[in-house]
């Protein structure tokens, strides 16, 4: 029996270490419901709550290890999150690959300790899908275009600035 070929995620021939802003969605394992939302920038159900606090945190130390990246926007929903990640120079080793990996590995560990020491829900094996969908931004107008996708994705939901 053949096994189906895996598809391929990322754009081939591609460098993912070039200048330029990627959208990013970064899904939990099996779309559990392990976050709370949180559109930052807006006000919207912002909850402080330790799950979106590991999440916030590591988005500011993933900043300060990849110097050459910046996430302009993000937004924290129940089973996946949106990035626009900005990669501003270039610099061996660090591309997206490079900074999602780190974000992933850094953000499981500190949820793992979330559920042994705080009560966190727990999950099955895996924080995170294996990948993560991307799309390299091209132009302004795509970008402006991802910024509102990803404000308002919340709404989307049909949950309001009052979390109802």
């Amino acid at each position: 029996m053949e096994l189906m070929k895996r598809k391929q995620n990322r754009l081939e021939n591609y460098d993912y270490g070039e200048i330029g802003c990627y959208f990013v969605t970064l899904c939990t394992q099996n779309r559990k419901p392990l976050f709370r939302i949180e559109n930052v920038g807006n006000d919207l159900c912002v909850v402080p709550c330790l799950q979106n606090q590991i999440i916030h945190n590591w988005i500011k130390e993933t900043e300060n290890k990849f110097s050459n990246i910046k996430f302009d926007k993000y937004v924290i929903m129940p089973d996946h999150l949106h990035f626009i990640v900005n990669i501003t120079e270039r610099h061996a080793g660090r591309s997206l690959h490079d900074v999602m990996r780190f974000f992933k590995t850094m953000t499981t560990n500190d949820y793992i300790k979330g559920v042994k020491k705080s009560g966190l829900q727990s999950f099955d094996k895996k924080l995170w899908q294996k990948s993560y969908y991307d799309h390299i931004i091209r132009n302004e107008l795509d970008y402006n275009e991802t910024w509102e996708y990803i404000e308002n994705n919340p709404q989307k939901l049909g949950i309001t600035p009052n979390g109802e």
